[in-house]
């Protein structure tokens, strides 16, 4: 097969591999949210939110509020690194010293060339693209988690008391969910960034960012899958069922 071929047969695979994961892992987290690390984490933000809005001294105010100062700013880090390297690929396809270079490189005899696939001036621009897209992906999407991570911290603070006009159960119900939207807003930022390595490894060509994808997915799912959260052991204490988590469960399930 000739080797600029590859990128028309491996690219594609390895974006099917990277797609076709993150479906299972979406069907998953509705299906059976308690067996995913994305689940766990919104049950548990919805039994924290209900334990903060409930308390009646508000005496877990401020622990709420360092609570979203500290995800607003992991957040404004991720976006500010985001455009910041937006900013440096901007840079280097517009100044076309990178596609020089590269294009010097895979122009060399085939013995001594390191880069494998589409090399040519209209396939690195098509690769510097695509880095560019996920970086300002992954801009956008922190931006928005901020934006969510901002009105929480207003609305978590308000007691249950305060609403008298309608159930507190709606009130936890839409706190919990602004919360969880700036939280998946957040993962799908970092993800943006995950993403972006194999299509850098993209630029040395086809096999490394297929064998990217591979890897990463492999790595992804020891990261999200977690099985023993709902699974009871001989001589564990077991702690009095309130209904909060089985609340929380069908909560996480629907809201993504």
């Amino acid at each position: 097969m000739d080797s600029k071929r590859l990128d028309y047969v491996l690219v594609p695979l390895g974006l099917a591999v990277m797609v076709g994961y993150h479906l299972w892992l979406l069907l998953r987290i509705r299906r059976r949210p308690a067996t995913t690390v994305i689940g766990i984490n919104a049950i548990n933000r919805r039994i924290w939110v209900r334990h903060v809005m409930e308390d009646p001294s508000g005496k877990h105010a401020v622990l709420a509020v360092q609570t979203m100062r500290n995800a607003i700013m992991a957040s404004s880090v991720l976006a500010s690194v985001a455009i910041t390297l937006s900013s440096l690929v901007a840079a280097l396809m517009a100044s076309g010293a990178a596609h020089g270079l590269l294009s010097r490189t895979a122009g060399q005899n085939n013995h001594d060339n390191i880069i494998v696939g589409a090399a040519g001036e209209a396939a690195l621009s098509v690769k510097f693209l695509a880095i560019l897209v996920c970086f300002l992906v992954a801009f956008l999407l922190n931006v928005q988690s901020i934006r969510y991570y901002s009105h929480t911290g207003f609305l978590v603070n308000v007691p249950l008391t305060a609403h008298r006009l309608r159930r507190p159960g709606l009130a936890v119900d839409y706190v919990t969910s602004t919360l969880n939207r700036g939280s998946y807003f957040w993962s799908l930022g970092v993800r943006a960034f995950y993403f972006s390595c194999p299509v850098f490894l993209w630029l040395f060509g086809p096999i490394p960012m297929f064998a990217a994808c591979v890897a990463m997915v492999c790595s992804l799912y020891f990261l999200d899958v977690y099985k023993e959260w709902d699974r009871g052991e001989e001589g564990d204490c077991i702690v009095p069922d309130d209904g909060y988590e089985k609340e929380a469960t069908k909560t996480a399930a629907s809201a993504v």
